[in-house]
């Protein structure tokens, strides 16, 4: 008779046992991530947050640099070549943290570097990605607009033929890292399509305005981009693709990391609320111990958990075989409806102090209602998948 294994003892934000399946590798760089937001970031980010500004970006993107974060996934050029699984869990860590540290890293690397990665020429890459890998640039990624968001096809910047050189026209806005780049891939219409172009911040017409008065991301540099009669010679022109089809295989693979980053800001929430309810005395008692209580950690931690499972399952298989675009809206749509539901009971948990900056909460839930709309809507992402359903394109 084999002899029965008496059962772990349950550690309360993994119930289910998600950890087991990670790789001891995996385990590694979950915890180098961890640990470095623990140190450089945790202590910083309620004021960085309140003040609307990050301290020493330059610094800290060179320090995210040297850890390997950015472009991790991506091979060669200085980047750190890792699987889908790991820069998944490095997205949970940081936006565990902060949502606009995710988005700084998520810009550089899935954008921004991958655009140049997957389409550029060989003089680009080598030009760029080592910078941008090591954290001494920053990039930026150009495709919505004013008047452009859900439907990139009615962009209006422009870029024409002048001899050799293109001269572009136009305006982007929500562009995070724009006033901080020293790089933008800036998406426009030509005579051939929608093309990509590398665009140094420093070229003349080139200006990026911060975008002030936001009550979400504020621990984020977020822009609008003014291209006014920018000069850029034949060479600055992503070779490799033509149409929509560069920019949205960029979207995709931001993404996949927001499927995961969602789950970090929601597992800071729920940390923290069931924390709160074993310490809140009320009625002589714990709120932990009351019935109503526990049924919103409950639903939390369900939520939570089905949430990161789904990530964890696309990352093996993006590692694996690669992901279709309904998969990946799969993935940002759960997780990021979820991550905001958790967010919001975990603020009811905490009742008032729900709301201050003492608490990650508040700031979780605010920048998850940004997260929920960048990089494809409730709306668009519902209709990707409805399209995978019934074979009928209802945004057409």
């Amino acid at each position: 008779m084999h002899a029965l294994h008496a059962p772990r003892p349950a550690a309360p934000l993994d119930l289910v046992e998600i950890d087991s399946l990670l790789t001891p590798d995996e385990r590694a760089v979950r915890d180098a991530v961890r640990t470095f937001c623990d140190r450089r970031v945790e202590p910083h980010i309620a004021e960085w947050f309140e003040q609307g500004e990050i301290e020493d970006i330059r610094g800290l993107t060179k320090e995210l640099g040297e850890l390997g974060l950015l472009g991790m996934h991506l091979e060669g050029y200085g980047c750190a070549g890792m699987s889908a699984v790991d820069y998944g869990l490095a997205c949970l860590e940081l936006e565990a943290t902060d949502s606009g540290l995710r988005s700084l890293v998520s810009v550089q690397g899935s954008l921004a570097m991958y655009a140049i990665h997957a389409f550029g020429s060989e003089e680009q890459k080598q030009e760029w990605l080592p910078r941008l890998a090591a954290g001494t640039a920053i990039g930026c990624f150009g495709l919505t607009e004013p008047d452009s968001g859900s439907d990139p096809g009615s962009m209006r910047t422009a870029a024409r033929r002048d001899g050799d050189d293109w001269v572009l026209d136009g305006r982007k806005m929500w562009i995070t890292n724009g006033s901080v780049a020293d790089v933008a891939v800036v998406w426009a219409r030509t005579d051939d399509g929608v093309r990509g172009f590398v665009v140094p911040t420093d070229t003349p017409g080139f200006s990026a305005p911060a975008i002030k008065h936001k009550m979400s991301l504020r621990a984020s540099v977020t822009s609008e981009l003014v291209l006014d009669s920018v000069r850029l010679p034949g060479s600055a022109v992503l070779p490799e693709v033509r149409g929509l089809r560069g920019p949205l295989s960029c979207l995709n693979e931001a993404r996949y990391g927001i499927a995961w980053g969602a789950m970090g800001a929601a597992r800071s929430s729920f940390r923290a609320a069931l924390a709160y309810a074993g310490d809140r005395v009320q009625f002589g008692r714990p709120i932990s111990s009351f019935q109503l209580t526990q049924a919103k950690l409950t639903d939390m931690a369900l939520e939570l958990a089905k949430g990161t499972l789904l990530a964890f399952h696309l990352g093996r298989t993006k590692d694996d075989r690669g992901l279709r675009p309904e998969q990946v809206s799969y993935g940002k749509l759960n997780n990021t409806r979820a991550a905001l539901e958790i967010c919001r009971t975990a603020r009811t948990v905490l009742g008032a102090n729900g709301i201050s900056l003492e608490y990650p909460v508040i700031r979780h839930a605010n920048n998850l209602e940004s997260i929920l709309t960048y990089e494809g809507t409730v709306e668009m992402h519902t209709l990707v998948i409805g399209q995978a359903l019934t074979g009928q394109a209802a945004f057409r």
